[in-house]
């Protein structure tokens, strides 16, 4: 408990030194170079009640959404094809050239294809979010149940263990630390992703936000929502390391 406590305390004191890092440099450069369009971080942080005014909890909501949406459909579609492709040296040899050449595919190139498919609705944005991160996540927890050594499965088997339940007590407990990881680097994208597939047929999000905000030469409202975007982020991150702490305990062991 005073391990997993002092773990805690490290962890937060990173976090608040890696804030007041980032900050100071960010201050320092923007009393030197003097600039518009670089505003001081006291002065964007001050900007809050108009950021308010403005909807912002509205663009930051509609983002959350369309993340977390395009997160889970990527993940449900990566757990049903990476198992599959991972147990199966047939369906792995059918699909893996079909996800090579798609997956290096510029999936923002698609964007007008998808809009014109799927109207400028809520359907498209998270169509073109599925497809930049599916992949990844497909080609990950294939090769993480791929790397289970057949050894580990020779025990439930003597006992008689259906395939659910080896799946259940040795797959899905050995991919989750590199699902993990690929889910880290998904968000990641996924969030910079929607930055620039909100500018287009939306007035929600805090894409739209940031760049009607850059229109209006706002340079300060601009940042509010570059900072509040960073902060959606880092709270996921933080969700993802706390799932990873708490379903992954076996490798502090």
């Amino acid at each position: 408990m005073a391990q997993r406590r002092k773990r805690i305390f490290n962890y937060s004191g990173y976090i608040t030194g890696g804030f007041f890092l980032f900050n100071a440099i960010w201050y320092i450069l923007a009393k030197w170079l003097q600039l518009k369009a670089l505003p001081a971080p006291t002065d964007v942080y001050s900007a809050y009640r108009k950021a308010f005014e403005n909807g912002i909890m509205d663009h930051s909501l509609a983002s959350l959404q369309r993340i977390a949406i395009s997160i889970g459909i990527s993940l449900a579609i990566a757990l049903i094809l990476g198992l599959w492709m991972g147990y199966n040296k047939r369906a792995n040899k059918l699909l893996g050239p079909m996800i090579y050449f798609s997956y290096p595919i510029p999936k923002l190139a698609l964007l007008p294809i998808v809009m014109t498919l799927f109207d400028l609705g809520e359907t498209s944005k998270i169509i073109i979010v599925v497809l930049i991160i599916v992949f990844q996540l497909i080609i990950a927890i294939r090769d993480a149940v791929r790397n289970i050594s057949k050894e580990n499965y020779y025990v439930l088997t003597s006992f008689g263990a259906t395939g659910l339940q080896k799946m259940r007590h040795i797959t899905l407990p050995a991919i989750l630390p590199e699902t993990f990881s690929s889910l880290r680097v998904a968000l990641g994208i996924a969030t910079s992703a929607l930055f620039f597939i909100e500018t287009f047929g939306t007035d929600k999000g805090l894409g739209f936000y940031i760049t009607d905000s850059q229109m209006r030469i706002d340079y300060v409202q601009m940042y509010f929502g570059i900072i509040v975007l960073s902060l959606i982020g880092f709270i996921l991150f933080l969700i993802v390391d706390l799932l990873d702490n708490i379903l992954c305990k076996w490798k502090n062991i």
